[in-house]
C-alpha cells in the first residue's frame, strides 16, 4: 500500500464517523481530530459532553483577570512570562525546591509537544502502552519525520505517554510509570509524559506526579542519558480551552534552554498569564473539583449501568469523562446524533482513534448528565452483548 493511499484511508476513517460540523472544521490532511467544535453549529446548545474540561466550568476570578487583561491589550505581554511562571512553580512546588530553571509555559500544550518533539533524536517514536491515547502525538512525531513503531519497542528513541490515559482511563502511579520507563526505553531516548489529567487525582496529586521526580529525572539523564519530559495542558482542569495554557518541566536547565531558544517570544498572551496568576490561587475551586467529580462520575456510571447495563465502562472514579464500549458502532453512531439533537455533543471513539464502537462522555452535574442519558432511551434492549 502506498504511503498516499494509506493517508487516504485513514482520512476516510476518520470522517467516517464525523457530525458535518467536524468535518468542515478540520483539514484532516494536516491537523488532527479533535472534540468540541459542534456546539457552535447547534442552535439549543446545553452542555458540551465531548470535551474532558472540569464539569464545574471555568473559575470565576481567573474569568474576571482574563477579561480585565483586555485593558492592556495596546502593550506587549511579559516576554519572561513573569509573575505567571513563577506563580506557577509556586503551585507546582509549594512544599519542596522550586524548579522553575526547568518550567516552560507555552500556547497550549500543543506548542510544547511540538517543541519538545522537533528537538528530541531523530529516529523512531512510539505511544504508551495503551489500546489508544491522545492523537497529538502522533501528528507531532509523525510532521517531525518520525517512523510510528509499537508500544513498548526497547528501540524507539522517542516514547510519547500520556497518563492518566485519556480517552482509555488508564492510569499508572507514580512508581509503576518510573519502573516502565526503566524497563521500556532504551539508554539516550527521550520520553514525554503528559500528566494533563493528573490534577483530577486529588489533593494528594502532586506526590504521585512526575513534577516531583526532578532527582530521578536527574539520575536518568546522568546514568542512562535518558530524558523525560513531564507536559501538562492545563485547559482541562481549569476549563479555559479557549485561552491555551500549558507548561512542560524539563529534565535539565540545559534541555529547558535548548527548547525555549526555539520558542516565538510572546508565546502566551496577556489574558492567560492574567488568567494563570489567578487561578493557582484558587485553592476553593480544586477543593471543590476533587469534591463533586468523584460524585458526578459515579452517577454517570449508574445511570449508564441501569438503563445499558452490557455497555462496559472504562477509566478511573476521579477522572473527568467515561470511555464507554457499546459494542456496536451502529449503536455508537446513533447516541451521536441524538445527543447532538437535545444539544449534548460528545465523542465517538471512532474518528482519530478509529474505535467506532467506543464513546467518551465528560462528567457533568447530575441534571445536564440526565438530559444526555434520557435522549437514549429509544436504543434500550437494542445493543448487542459483549462478545
Amino acid at each position: 500500500m502506498s504511503q498516499f493511499t494509506s493517508e487516504k484511508k485513514d482520512i476516510d476513517n476518520v470522517k467516517a464517523g464525523m457530525t458535518e460540523g467536524n468535518k468542515a472544521t478540520w483539514d484532516l490532511k494536516t491537523q488532527t481530530y479533535h472534540g468540541g467544535q459542534d456546539w457552535r453549529a447547534l442552535n439549543h446548545f446545553v452542555e458540551d459532553f465531548s470535551v474532558t474540561t472540569n464539569g464545574l466550568g471555568t473559575p470565576k476570578p481567573a474569568m474576571q483577570a482574563a477579561k480585565d487583561a483586555i485593558n492592556h491589550i495596546h502593550h506587549y505581554p511579559a516576554a519572561d512570562f513573569e509573575p505567571a511562571l513563577t506563580e506557577l512553580a509556586e503551585f507546582l512546588w509549594p512544599d519542596a525546591p522550586q524548579h522553575k530553571d526547568k518550567l516552560l509555559l507555552g500556547n497550549g500544550a500543543s506548542e510544547l509537544i511540538d517543541l519538545v518533539i522537533r528537538g528530541a533524536k531523530p529516529g523512531t517514536w512510539c505511544p504508551g502502552p495503551t489500546v489508544t491515547q491522545y492523537k497529538e502525538y502522533s501528528r507531532s512525531a509523525q510532521a517531525a519525520g518520525f517512523t510510528t513503531v509499537k508500544a513498548g519497542d526497547p528501540n524507539a528513541t522517542l516514547t510519547c505517554m500520556v497518563n492518566p490515559t485519556n480517552p482509555t482511563g488508564d492510569y499508572m502511579d507514580v512508581e509503576t510509570m518510573k519502573k516502565y520507563i526503566e524497563d521500556s526505553c532504551c539508554n539516550g531516548c527521550t520520553i514525554i509524559v503528559d500528566e494533563s489529567m493528573q490534577p483530577w487525582l486529588g489533593s494528594h496529586w502532586r506526590e504521585d506526579s512526575l513534577i516531583h521526580q526532578r532527582e530521578w529525572c536527574k539520575e536518568l539523564v546522568e546514568s542512562r542519558n535518558i530524558h523525560v519530559w513531564v507536559m501538562t495542558s492545563w485547559t482541562k482542569i481549569w476549563s479555559c480551552t479557549g485561552i491555551r495554557l500549558g507548561s512542560v518541566v524539563a529534565p535539565t536547565e540545559q534541555c529547558y534552554l535548548k527548547v525555549k531558544a526555539k520558542q516565538v517570544p510572546w508565546s502566551v498572551n496577556c489574558c492567560a498569564l492574567d488568567f494563570l496568576s489567578a487561578v493557582v490561587k484558587d485553592t476553593d475551586y480544586m477543593n471543590k473539583t476533587w469534591e463533586v467529580t468523584p460524585k458526578w462520575n459515579a452517577n454517570a456510571r449508574n445511570l449508564l449501568r441501569e438503563r445499558f447495563p452490557e455497555w462496559k465502562i472504562h477509566g478511573e472514579p476521579f477522572l473527568s469523562w467515561l470511555w464507554v464500549d457499546v459494542h456496536s458502532k451502529e449503536v455508537a453512531d446513533e447516541m451521536v446524533k441524538l445527543a447532538k439533537e437535545v444539544g449534548c455533543p460528545l465523542r465517538s471513539g471512532g474518528p482519530g482513534y478509529n474505535l467506532p464502537t467506543f464513546i467518551r462522555i465528560a462528567v457533568r452535574d447530575e441534571k445536564v448528565t440526565k438530559i444526555l442519558i434520557d435522549a437514549w432511551e429509544p436504543l434500550r434492549n437494542t445493543t448487542p452483548g459483549a462478545k
